[in-house]
């Protein structure tokens, strides 16, 4: 599509749209994927829908452990919405600071890093969730996590597919 602006011609591409969608797709697939099966493996193994249920319960409540699958459902809708505005900010932020793209590693881990205290310092106290003081024993591995398992996805994914 040419699109004119007084006496320039600018040639716009589907291609940079595409490359946008890719990098925020993937990396919040990853994100949500990989974010998800840390916490049922770590925090309930045994009853995995306790944890889509906790992640509803940021918007329903306790009520959210007695509506079965259905609170579930969302809790993984959410979740997923979570992961993909996570990869959208660091892609829109990565078009202006270019340090992002070209120091991916670094600066991804140190965005999970953010991304963990945003929703652990502002996120979950602002949700209807069950407040609970997370014991240092999990608090520790889960910012680890954040840092390798939603950052650096994101990150590299990113750089991959930025012009």
């Amino acid at each position: 599509m040419i699109v004119g602006s007084g006496n320039t011609t600018f040639a716009t591409s589907s291609l940079s749209n595409q490359q946008a969608s890719l990098a925020i797709g993937l990396g919040g697939v990853i994100v949500g994927v990989l974010d998800l099966i840390y916490a049922i493996l770590v925090y309930s193994p045994h009853r995995p829908i306790l944890i889509p249920q906790t992640i509803a319960s940021g918007v329903l409540g306790a009520k959210s452990y007695q509506q079965g699958m259905a609170s579930a459902a969302l809790g993984i809708v959410l979740h997923f919405v979570i992961s993909f505005g996570a990869a959208t900010t660091y892609y829109l932020a990565s078009r202006k600071l270019i340090f992002l793209t070209s120091r991916a590693i670094l600066f991804g881990m140190l965005y999970g890093a953010a991304v963990y205290f945003f929703m652990h310092l502002i996120v979950l106290p602002l949700s209807a969730a069950p407040h609970r003081q997370t014991q240092l024993i999990y608090a520790v591995p889960e910012f680890v996590e954040h840092c390798f398992c939603v950052g650096l996805p994101v990150a590299l994914s990113v750089r991959y597919y930025s012009p």
